[in-house]
């Protein structure tokens, strides 16, 4: 008898550059093709993936095999370890074994960055993400919001893509705002979202991040909280986003006026965090919110 392993939730995808797509001064869009990308699961909403890139004068990625291969790969010296970072899944489409992904093109030189300004047709790289042969939850879809109130979906270009994906999921029927945090008026994007869903993009020129973001959500929250009477306000935990990641998503959304989803620098997501939860007395089992990166600090993997 012959034993095979079972299948896991996630599976690396070994894919090359199909296209490559400016979509504004900010945000490229580049699509992945490759002969195994047709079981890659099409989860919509929010899905994080992990691209592995390649070290520099590297036309592909050699990444460690096996199931022990994260471990390994860690155990790398620096200069050989490729660099893995996290991203949305904007768009599948299995039938055509393609994948978008869109890339923040950001001023700080990091290796995505300097990828995604030189990547060719025909690059290759690995996708960590969910098989669509695995029967259950693939896990990395923080979007879980209740089927009644409104929803607050906020961020800054970092959550761009998070967000498009999330819009392009909701019921007609659903209700609510979107902010978006951009760094110039050209990097407003098309977006798809239900009628009652407002989109409002705050470039923010040369001021700091969340300056636009952090009133724009204080004053939504304050409308859609209007009719919500005077909830207590609710201590929270002051996390040091210097040190700790900046990441709580509840697993049961209780029966809430606001459903909130705030992704992005992290400074930024703790401030809004705080002024949901212990100004608006939001609870805060209904505010998942996502420190995506941090001003000053490399990005965790």
């Amino acid at each position: 008898m012959t034993n095979t392993l079972p299948i896991a939730p996630w599976r690396m995808f070994t894919v090359e550059v199909r296209a490559v797509r400016r979509l504004s001064p900010s945000f490229v869009r580049v699509t992945f093709t490759g002969p195994d990308l047709d079981r890659f699961a099409d989860n919509g909403y929010d899905q994080r993936i992990k691209l592995a890139l390649p070290l520099p004068g590297q036309r592909g990625v050699y990444l460690p095999q096996g199931p022990d291969w994260y471990a390994q790969w860690r155990a790398l010296p620096e200069h050989r370890r490729n660099p893995i970072r996290t991203y949305t899944a904007r768009a599948v489409r299995p039938y055509l074994s393609e994948l978008d992904v869109d890339l923040v093109l950001h001023g700080d030189g990091g290796p995505a960055t300097r990828w995604a300004r030189r990547v060719r047709l025909g690059d290759e790289i690995a996708i960590l993400g969910p098989d669509a042969e695995y029967g259950g939850d693939h896990g990395g879809v923080e979007f879980r919001p209740p089927s009644t109130g409104c929803l607050l979906l906020a961020g800054d270009e970092t959550a761009v893509p998070a967000i498009g994906g999330i819009c392009e999921r909701l019921p007609l029927h659903a209700q609510g705002r979107v902010l978006l945090e951009v760094p110039a008026a050209e990097d407003v994007l098309p977006l798809v979202t239900p009628p009652g869903v407002e989109v409002t993009w705050l470039p923010r020129g040369t001021d700091p991040h969340g300056s636009r973001l952090v009133g724009a959500v204080a004053a939504a929250a304050g409308e859609l909280l209007s009719g919500a009477g005077s909830p207590a306000t609710q201590p929270v935990d002051d996390v040091d986003v210097d040190r700790e990641i900046l990441w709580e998503v509840p697993d049961v959304i209780p029966t809430a006026p606001l459903y909130a989803w705030l992704a992005g620098e992290a400074g930024v997501i703790r401030t809004l965090r705080r002024h949901l939860v212990a100004e608006r007395g939001l609870d805060r089992r209904a505010v998942a919110f996502m420190g995506y990166w941090r001003h000053g600090r490399a990005t965790p993997v």
